[in-house]
């Protein structure tokens, strides 16, 4: 399956840099509309046969005009939400209590998915709640899948998953709002990266795309 993560358009929280996490959430910014309604032209080489979106309004409000392009429904899946910041909610992510949001994310993504986000969820269960989605999506039989989701759980799970992907990698490359992770594989077989936000994913121990560093991405989400 070929399996494309998109990150929701820009968002006035995204603005403001903070980590709102919490269902619903805010709905998209002027920008963060524009950006939804180039997605068509932006994947029209892709052969998208199912469509989902997390269950923040700022996804579905994403998906809803490359729904609306091919002809898809948007299957609303809570699985595909965000990590959820527990008691960091609408701290700024640059601040000292805030940056300990992708530390906690990067580290599930290493292996230590018993570690809890304060007041939230461990890695396990954010791990799982991600993979039984895809691994639905990959049940259905659809040849490519887009998923409208967001930028530390799409980061997270693509370091955790693919095998051309570590730590490193996504923690110097945030993912713009409406950015895309091409990957390609199945639950069963495992994930390789194929591109990140348009540059090509080098295999394991090659060097890729340059990016900022970890310490410039606490918020980009």
């Amino acid at each position: 399956m070929r399996l494309l993560l998109v990150r929701h358009g820009q968002t006035p929280s995204n603005v403001a840099y903070l980590l709102d996490t919490a269902v619903p959430g805010p709905g998209l910014t002027e920008l963060g509309e524009r950006q939804a309604a180039a997605l068509p032209a932006a994947l029209a080489d892709e052969d998208i046969e199912a469509l989902y979106a997390s269950t923040l309004v700022r996804t579905q409000l994403t998906a809803a005009p490359l729904a609306a392009a091919r002809g898809l429904d948007v299957l609303v899946r809570d699985g595909i939400r965000e990590v959820f910041a527990g008691d960091l909610e609408m701290l700024p992510g640059g601040s000292r209590r805030g940056e300990e949001y992708m530390r906690t994310v990067f580290a599930w993504a290493e292996g230590e998915t018993g570690l809890r986000m304060p007041g939230g969820e461990s890695g396990a269960e954010t791990l799982a709640r991600f993979d039984a989605v895809v691994e639905e999506a990959a049940a259905g039989g659809a040849g490519t899948v887009a998923m409208v989701s967001h930028g530390a759980v799409i980061r997270m799970w693509t370091a955790a998953r693919a095998d051309n992907v570590d730590v490193p990698f996504a923690a110097a490359r945030p993912l713009d709002n409406t950015g895309v992770v091409i990957l390609e594989g199945s639950p069963s077989d495992g994930w390789k990266a194929l591109t990140w936000a348009g540059a090509t994913v080098a295999p394991a121990g090659e060097g890729g795309p340059t990016g900022r560093s970890m310490d410039e991405s606490g918020h980009a989400r």
